[in-house]
């Protein structure tokens, strides 16, 4: 039973996780890296589907092997998170307050990517 919890826990962590490649400010990389955690401890099966990815696989592997991200997958999702608030807020939302909250958990977000995840240097 126990398993299952996890295996339905990691499968909503990855929508989530999925889904915050696209929704501004919703973070993706902790969501993929909780799901890794909750698929090791589940389902072999799911978690190697997960690590052999060609989208999602690397970050994992990079974030297991040597404990942080890289400097050019920082910078890049940092980017690209900024690319679909600026989207977002200049598009598609009207609203004032809900404009400046997205644009403010985008600044934690970014504060979260920049400093609180480990730089690594791969060799």
């Amino acid at each position: 039973m126990f398993r299952i919890i996890l295996i339905i826990l990691g499968t909503i962590s990855l929508g989530i996780g999925i889904t915050g490649i696209f929704i501004p400010g919703l973070p993706t990389t902790p969501f993929i890296l909780l799901t890794a955690g909750l698929y090791v401890r589940s389902s072999e099966k799911l978690y190697r589907l997960l690590i052999q990815n060609k989208h999602l696989g690397k970050y994992i592997q990079d974030f297991q092997t040597y404990k942080g991200l890289t400097i050019k997958t920082k910078i890049y999702s940092i980017i690209l998170m900024w690319i679909m608030i600026l989207i977002s807020v200049s598009y598609f939302i009207s609203v004032n307050y809900l404009k400046w909250s997205i644009i403010g958990i985008g600044a934690i977000g970014t504060l979260v990517m920049g400093y609180l995840l480990p730089t690594i240097k791969k060799e």
